[in-house]
């Protein structure tokens, strides 16, 4: 039996259905769980000849589908299901930003030398907060506040500061998009190591983790 044009139209209200409850979940265990702030962010919208513009409207738009919603209230800390429920009432199709600066800050690498890092900081028995890879191929290190101010003075201390190194921080004013939004048309976010109770709120300090992380991209770069 074939399929109908109802059916499909059923099948495609069915898939935004389920794709909206999981970004109801992930809101309410981001805001609920892990104690970070939720931020409603425009997405990337495809058009026509291979360009992707942006749900703000905005035609000349420097990042498409990564940045807040203007218009859109932000989710703070403690939000349950059903206030986030309430809010992506109002910004259908919204993704998940969270703001950089409050809980963590983010220390942005290339994936591979990332999972390289991940590797050696587990063995080493070093405290690890989340991470997160990109569809665009980065690793974002979730480490305490202030890491984005302290990483010039942290990298000249070790010895670094002088290296190229494709190691990136961000802090106060910056947002990543979180797992499982799309990230500006490119894919979904993933979660390289996902929060934990025990992380989630008490990311390491930057100076913890610079070291193997800048080592790893002075490897890679060679």
């Amino acid at each position: 039996m074939g399929f109908t044009i109802g059916g499909i139209r059923e099948i495609r209200s069915s898939s935004r259905r389920r794709a909206r409850s999981t970004d109801i979940a992930a809101v309410a265990e981001y805001t609920g769980l892990w104690g970070w702030d939720v931020v409603p962010g425009a997405r990337a919208v495809r058009a026509g000849s291979g360009r992707t513009d942006c749900s703000c409207g905005a035609a000349d738009c420097p990042s498409p589908g990564a940045h807040p919603l203007a218009f859109a209230a932000e989710l703070t800390a403690g939000a349950g299901w059903e206030t986030a429920a309430a809010a992506w009432a109002e910004t259908p199709g919204a993704a998940l930003l969270l703001p950089v600066g409050r809980s963590f800050d983010i220390l942005d690498v290339p994936e591979a030398a990332g999972r390289n890092a991940l590797g050696r900081l587990e063995r080493m028995g070093l405290p690890l907060g989340p991470a997160a890879v990109t569809p665009t191929g980065r690793a974002l290190f979730f480490v305490a506040p202030g890491a984005a101010k302290e990483l010039p003075d942290l990298l000249y201390r070790m010895g670094w500061d002088d290296a190229a190194l494709d190691l990136r921080s961000l802090g106060p004013g910056d947002h990543i998009t979180a797992p499982p939004s799309d990230l500006g048309g490119h894919g979904p976010m993933r979660w390289l190591r996902p929060p934990t109770p025990a992380t989630a709120d008490r990311p390491p300090q930057a100076r913890l983790v610079v070291g193997t992380l800048a080592y790893v991209c002075h490897r890679a770069m060679a």
